[in-house]
């Protein structure tokens, strides 16, 4: 061990484990994703894997090579594609926050700020060094055979354009008057488009995503220590924070499942399940905050008006931007509504369950109450501008990019961060004040409290007893006496027992 006290050993081996499960659920979500999708028809699955992990890992892709053959030239031609794959952020973000939260708590009840910096510090720059081998792996050519899209009848065969992936949705018909004129010529060519990995870009974007997870899991874990003189969190933050990310990723599970009911019956049940692993993170997440009222604007132009769900089709079909809410929606569909009650009731479950892991010594209901309502309330103005920037979709799709092939389109998607923070602290306090109400009214307030959140949250030492922390007996901890205490039971006591040993 250093002079400083930091196990560098440990440090370094816990930062392979994390880094190393969390790049292999990536590969392997981002991997059986495309292939599922056939995207590896186009291409080498290989380098597209790699591109798309680096894509999860908040990096960027631009399309490469010689494409003045089609028409684009200039920043057409150079559009970088940013879109997030969040199914492969979220395979990678839970297993390493698992396993970097595991080794913490090895480190006992408190864990000095050197060691964490340490342990924080080995995860970011190996997985930032793995990022960029695959930043370097990421690219390769995907042929476009301008024959099977029927370029020279203006019709492909079978009556259209299919997109991968999307069942009769991704069937465009006639794409023939979205081209430019000279595609024609390429009828009997087999083009060739490039993509590669934006290095510099995608280098940053892999620091901010792993500190963020990082960060993440450190507020929600209940049971990781923390260095000394953080123990608030404890009992304020850390309770709000769990809550609210297990009721994300639950709704997450649920749409998940609403994927696995779609499959039933539908003729490509494979390329269903290949878009809800990359994709059912963003639909999810989108879906979460419109359905608390946060509104968005956008537009949709080309062949990619045929990818949105209804009715949003219907509303962003234009080339200017339309307001995209929840009353604008429901006037096309009246079920939209249903996703307010959804969203509502979920924040709802998320304020019990915050109350449950709040630890309620000391406070009288009202006093309770309010700290789950602030707990609850931050957390969300946090959480919700941060599922409107994660899930916000900006795409021009000219070109043919990891198997995706649509001509003259494009997609354009945002909310309003800020008005998202202000209803989302609104939302968090509303539903933590009701959770907490109902908690300590049916008796379940404070009973899923952590060790360390309840020891914080006393007037004696900091950090629980070992017992309380890892729940089983040991040196420092010793198990109880079961035989009565007493002169008649202690045999060297009793005239009928063994002589003591001689010294």
């Amino acid at each position: 061990m250093a002079p400083e006290g930091i196990p560098w050993a440990d440090v370094l081996l816990a930062s392979l484990a994390s880094v190393s499960w969390a790049l292999v659920a990536m590969a392997g979500t981002a991997a059986l994703g495309l292939h599922l999708l056939g995207a590896d028809a186009a291409g080498a699955l290989g380098p597209m894997t790699a591109a798309v992990v680096v894509l999860g890992a908040g990096g960027s892709v631009t399309p490469s090579g010689d494409v003045s053959a089609f028409g684009l030239t200039g920043a057409q031609a150079k559009t970088a594609v940013e879109i997030t794959p969040l199914g492969v952020s979220l395979a990678g973000a839970v297993l390493l926050a698992f396993f970097f939260l595991r080794s913490l708590r090895a480190a006992g009840a408190v864990l000095p700020g050197t060691e964490l910096a340490a342990r924080a510090a080995g995860v970011v720059v190996l997985f930032t060094g793995v990022v960029a081998g695959l930043a370097w792996a990421g690219h390769d050519l995907v042929t476009i055979d301008g024959g099977a899209l029927g370029l020279d009848t203006g019709k492909s065969p079978g009556g259209g354009v299919s997109i991968p992936g999307l069942g009769d949705l991704g069937d465009l018909g006639d794409i023939g008057g979205l081209l430019p004129d000279r595609l024609g010529k390429l009828a009997d060519a087999k083009a060739q488009v490039g993509f590669t990995v934006n290095t510099a870009d995608s280098l940053a974007g892999a620091v901010l995503w792993v500190l963020g997870v990082l960060l993440v899991a450190l507020l929600a874990s209940r049971r990781s220590p923390l260095p000394r003189g953080w123990e608030w969190l404890h009992r304020i933050v850390r309770p709000a924070a769990s809550a609210l990310v297990a009721v994300v990723l639950l709704a997450v599970v649920a749409g998940l499942a609403a994927a696995a009911y779609a499959m039933v019956g539908d003729g490509h049940p494979g390329r269903i399940a290949g878009a809800a692993l990359l994709g059912a993170p963003n639909g999810v997440w989108l879906a979460l905050p419109l359905g608390l009222f946060v509104p968005w604007s956008g537009h949709a132009t080309g062949a990619l008006v045929q990818v949105l769900p209804d009715p949003l089709d219907k509303l962003l079909g234009f080339k200017d931007d339309q307001s995209v809410s929840l009353g604008r929606l429901a006037e096309l569909d009246g079920r939209v509504w249903l996703l307010a009650v959804a969203t509502g009731v979920m924040m709802l479950y998320a304020g019990v369950l915050a109350a449950a892991r709040t630890p309620v010594r000391g406070l009288s209901g009202g006093a309770f109450a309010g700290r789950c309502a602030v707990g609850l309330g931050v957390a969300t103005a946090v959480a919700l501008p941060l599922l409107v920037w994660l899930t916000g979709v900006s795409a021009d799709a000219s070109l043919s990019v990891l198997g995706f092939n649509a001509f003259g389109a494009g997609v354009e998607l945002h909310g309003n961060a800020g008005l998202a923070l202000v209803l989302g602290a609104g939302w968090g306090a509303v539903a933590g004040c009701l959770g907490a109400l109902l908690a300590h009214g049916v008796g379940a307030a404070g009973r899923r409290a952590a060790p360390l959140a309840s020891a914080s949250a006393g007037s004696g030492p900091v950090g629980p007893s070992a017992e309380e922390v890892y729940g089983r007996a040991g040196p420092y901890a010793p198990s109880p006496v079961y035989r009565p205490l007493g002169d008649e039971t202690n045999p060297y006591l009793r005239g009928d027992g063994p002589s003591p040993p001689l010294p």
